[in-house]
């Protein structure tokens, strides 16, 4: 009996230790989002559209830059983080974050219409969308679009307002066609060739490509929207949002986000956009 009872106590202490290295295994496969603990953070990944200027882009000497990517790199210096720029697939942004493969979206991200389905950062930078059409197209408002084909980044701001659902369907469903591609570049290589007759875009970007070639585009007066950046994480993850957005209260309040929107003025960036209060 003894030798039983003693066979029924070191089953149960091993289904006890099993039991506890199981679930040591799986808490130590949460990421930081999942966690919400940024006490041991030593980097900041950033997901971005490469292809996004002046936010985020490939520079002349081949390396990522752009006024966001410069506000996030000042960020994870003063926090002593190393960052790491991640470009990703706009489309599979929502993979990419839930999967902890990046730390935060932040790109020229537009926060309206996508609350549910992130913890956002307060507005940051105020934005528009606009319409970008050929100079000489003759098209000088949003009801010349009649009839015209329209071209957009997929799953962008643009997209969401001129989709079926969206604020602008109407004056969608008076477009020969709404059109949507990977990135802006392609999209205004489609515009000049003739290929499309307008882009619908965020409008630093707009006046970032128009700058460009300022005898080739014209930014119509009428925008579609008014909206705001905002740096989107996992939902929930509250403490990172916290982090962030206080140390870029703090760039805010000593001068610094001024000077790299000053490094930006050229490229359509203005401190006037700039909405986020100081500390």
């Amino acid at each position: 009996m003894k030798k039983k009872i003693a066979a029924i106590a070191a089953l149960s202490c091993i289904a006890c230790v099993a039991t506890l290295v199981l679930a040591g295994c799986s808490g130590s496969g949460a990421s930081k989002s999942d966690s919400n603990d940024n006490a041991d953070r030593t980097k900041l990944v950033v997901g971005f559209d490469q292809d996004f200027p002046p936010y985020g882009y490939v520079g002349d000497d081949g390396k990522f830059t752009g006024f966001d990517l410069d506000l996030a790199a000042e960020v994870a210096s003063r926090n002593g983080w190393e960052i790491e720029y991640k470009p990703i697939n706009w489309d599979a942004k929502d993979l990419e974050l839930s999967s902890g493969s990046i730390d935060c979206i932040w790109n020229g991200f537009t926060i309206e219409g996508r609350e549910d389905g992130y913890t956002f950062t307060d507005p940051y930078m105020d934005n528009s969308q606009v319409v970008v059409v050929r100079s000489n197209s003759g098209i000088s408002n949003l009801s010349d679009l009649a009839g015209k084909t329209v071209l957009t980044q997929a799953d962008s701001a643009a997209y969401d307002l001129l989709k079926a659902g969206g604020d602008q369907e109407a004056l969608a469903k008076t477009f020969k066609s709404l059109q949507t591609t990977p990135d802006y570049n392609t999209a205004f290589m489609e515009l000049e060739s003739g290929a499309v007759d307008a882009v619908a875009i965020d409008q630093p970007v707009a006046k970032f490509q128009t700058a460009q070639k300022s005898d080739t585009y014209t930014i119509l007066g009428e925008t579609l929207s008014s909206e705001h950046y905002g740096v989107g994480f996992q939902l929930g993850n509250t403490q990172l949002r916290d982090q962030v957005e206080k140390t870029l209260k703090q760039m805010t309040a000593d001068g610094t986000v001024k000077k790299i929107c000053e490094k930006y003025a050229d490229q359509g960036i203005s401190y006037d956009q700039w909405v986020l209060p100081a500390a």
